[in-house]
């Protein structure tokens, strides 16, 4: 190509990029000027699905609702990947007397299915994809003493021996 016509395709994405900031603009006064304007404390409320708010927005979570979407952008993120994929591989297989390329491509999907499996039985086995987890109580409390022995389960710390 001749360096001309190079620099004008560079102009010619320019002046896109100048008349889409000026259209942006020229909307955003635009609707300042047009639009009413009559804020009320009502209307200033946050809205949340009808709800009006009480009390104040610093509330705890529980975890389980950050376990939940990292799991769901986990498993969300392995089918994007996957179906690029899928479709390289149906352009190994059909028409080529080669099949190592297409062997490859298949231990390699095999294997990055299995460690996700893997991480799914892992949590799975840990119980963070049940809403309500219970938790056992420790069956030893506190550190045990070597002269002392192992059977000795319920000793006082001592602080609760001068209370009590």
């Amino acid at each position: 190509m001749h360096p001309e016509l190079e620099i004008m395709q560079y102009g010619t994405a320019l002046l896109l990029l100048i008349l889409a900031v000026l259209l942006c603009l020229g909307l955003l006064t635009l609707n300042s000027l047009i639009a009413p304007n009559n804020p009320t404390k009502e209307k200033q409320l946050s809205y949340e699905c009808g709800e009006d708010p009480v009390g104040t927005a610093w509330l705890r979570f529980n975890i389980r609702f950050y376990v939940v979407a990292l799991v769901f952008v986990l498993f969300d993120v392995e089918l994007a990947l996957i179906y690029p994929v899928a479709v390289i591989y149906k352009g190994l297989t059909t028409g080529t007397a080669a099949f190592q390329p297409a062997l490859i491509v298949f231990t390699e999907m095999f294997f990055f299915l299995a460690v996700l499996f893997l991480g799914l039985v892992y949590i799975w086995q840990k119980g963070d994809l049940g809403w309500i987890r219970t938790f056992r109580a420790p069956t030893d409390q506190g550190l045990r003493s070597w002269k002392e022995g192992a059977t000795q389960t319920n000793r006082m710390v001592p602080s609760e021996k001068s209370r009590a």
